[in-house]
């Protein structure tokens, strides 16, 4: 299995995100620049990631401009045959805007960038502590979307406190239900805000990312191994 991180103008955690696989975790990782369109030595085993940062320098909406970059037209249809996506942060904004995921990130609540650590709780009700930054990062989508996902499973991260308890309090941009992250029906497009690529390094003291990486976007076999 292989990794793909994808290059935008205005991408800063995409460094981040390469030494979080093939540093910490030991996978092998390209570089894809968004101008290219070629993912040909990609198979749906595979997966892209579109890291964090500010893309097209978050002009006209967040993830607006690169969804329409070229390399973008390959990753949806990376994606509509199977291959894994997975967003972080911008990228998440991007999937949303691309439409290979459902409802939207808006401007924190309290009109506020917020970078700290949080935590999350996963369908499992495993706790994970994670970085976030961001400044629109506040999940929405109406009743409908909401309740389909749900109902869907399609909620996998919400934000929550040490303890496991889904509060105001602990929800750190005021995203609806305390949504952190979600994916798609067929499970194969994965986005979230905190940044589990920054929490994979023993000299950081915290290595909760690398469960929620091999959980998300590793084979069962691939995970076992690096457990």
């Amino acid at each position: 299995m292989k990794f793909g991180v994808v290059v935008f103008p205005g991408s800063n955690c995409d460094r981040d995100m390469f030494d979080a696989l093939s540093q910490d975790m030991n996978q092998e990782v390209i570089m894809l620049w968004h101008k290219d369109r070629d993912l040909s030595m990609f198979a749906k085993e595979d997966c892209i990631i579109l890291p964090g940062g500010f893309s097209y320098g978050d002009y006209l909406r967040c993830g607006a401009i690169a969804r329409f970059s070229p390399l973008m037209q390959s990753v949806i249809d990376f994606a509509h045959q199977g291959g894994k996506v997975f967003g972080v942060c911008n990228g998440f904004q991007i999937l949303c805007e691309s439409h290979l995921l459902p409802g939207a990130l808006l401007r924190n609540s309290h009109q506020k960038f917020v970078c700290k650590n949080v935590f999350l709780k996963d369908t499992d009700n495993n706790i994970f502590k994670i970085p976030v930054a961001h400044g629109e990062g506040r999940f929405y989508a109406d009743e409908k979307t909401l309740d389909d996902l749900e109902d869907g499973g399609q909620v996998i991260f919400r934000y929550c406190d040490e303890k496991g308890q889904v509060t105001d309090a602990s929800n750190p941009n005021g995203a609806i239900r305390n949504i952190a992250g979600i994916c798609n029906v067929n499970r194969n497009v994965f986005g979230m805000m905190p940044h589990p690529e920054r929490a994979t390094s023993e000299v950081l003291g915290n290595t909760d990312g690398r469960k929620i990486l091999k959980d998300l976007l590793m084979s069962e076999e691939l995970a076992n191994h690096l457990a």
